[in-house]
């Protein structure tokens, strides 16, 4: 398996999804995901990190709220947005970012 710094310094653009189990609005995220990823197709990489699981990285990376999303490009952070963006609104937002 990848490790998360290897895939994060690939070439293709990585958006993390930041979530929690007990997170009612993180439910929400599945299906505005597949859009994002259905219309991006290779050119996204698209990973869910749960941060209880991954509470070292939660504290990283200043996760405060859930979902947050984090796009990384070339190993750098590109964007971040906390809250539920529904799909109409993220795919302009990450179009010139990829």
């Amino acid at each position: 398996m990848e490790n998360l710094q290897s895939i994060l310094q690939s070439d293709t653009p990585v958006l993390i999804d930041c979530f929690a189990v007990w997170c009612g609005p993180c439910k929400m995220m599945p299906p505005i995901l597949k859009e994002v990823k259905d219309k991006f197709g290779d050119k996204l990489r698209i990973i869910k990190i749960d941060i209880d699981k991954n509470q070292q990285l939660a504290a990283q990376w200043q996760i405060s709220s859930v979902p947050t999303m984090l796009l990384f490009k070339n190993g750098k952070l590109a964007w971040r947005q906390s809250g539920v963006v529904p799909a109409h609104q993220l795919i302009p937002v990450l179009t010139p970012l990829l």
